[in-house]
Formats: C-alpha cells, sequence, structure tokens
C-alpha cells in the first residue's frame, strides 16, 4: 500500500502546470529565435551557417517539444484537480459517516 503520510501540495502542481504552459507559449511565440542574423551580424559564414542548421533543427523538433509541453502541463493541471476532488469526497465521506454514527448513538 502507499505511503500513508503522502501529502500533494495542489497549489505547487498548479504553479508546476502554469510554468510548464508558459514554457510551451514561449516555445510557440519564438518559433525561430535565429531569424534575421546573417554574416554582418554574426561576422562570419561559418558562424551563419551553424545559426541556419541549429534553425533546421530547431523547427524540426520545436513543435514535437510544444505538444509534449502542452500535454504535461494538461496533464499537471487535471492531477492538481483530481487531488483537490479526491480530498472533497473524502472529506465528505467522512462527515457524513460521523454524523450517522453520532446519530445511531441516541
Amino acid at each position: 500500500m502507499g505511503d500513508p503520510n503522502l501529502k500533494a501540495d495542489t497549489a505547487r502542481i498548479r504553479r508546476c502546470a502554469d510554468d510548464l504552459k508558459r514554457v510551451h507559449d514561449e516555445f510557440k511565440n519564438n518559433a525561430e529565435p535565429t531569424r534575421g542574423y546573417g554574416v554582418a551580424e554574426l561576422g562570419s559564414t561559418l558562424i551563419t551557417s551553424a545559426f541556419e542548421e541549429f534553425a533546421d533543427n530547431w523547427k524540426a523538433h520545436r513543435e514535437r517539444l510544444q505538444e509534449e509541453l502542452a500535454k504535461l502541463s494538461d496533464i499537471t493541471a487535471k492531477a492538481a484537480e483530481t487531488y483537490d476532488k479526491v480530498d472533497s469526497d473524502l472529506a465528505r465521506a467522512l462527515r457524513g459517516n460521523d454524523a450517522g454514527a453520532k446519530g445511531g448513538r441516541t
């Protein structure tokens, strides 16, 4: 069985989901971080070539990273919601059980 002392900090889990969403948005909004840099800015065709290669690789993998970040953000947010719901349902059940036990003794 699981650890009876396990506690879920749902506020922290929600912050994590928000942070993941922000990272996702940065990936989405900064799709081409090397755009606009050429030999004039970088001073070398070798460096410019490296930037172009990076841009090609970045573009190929950025969308996949965005998808994974979005999924992870959603999963994390859902985990916080689920922990809160389980906690609320359990508290309600325990209160109902206590009320029933007190009512049965009189």
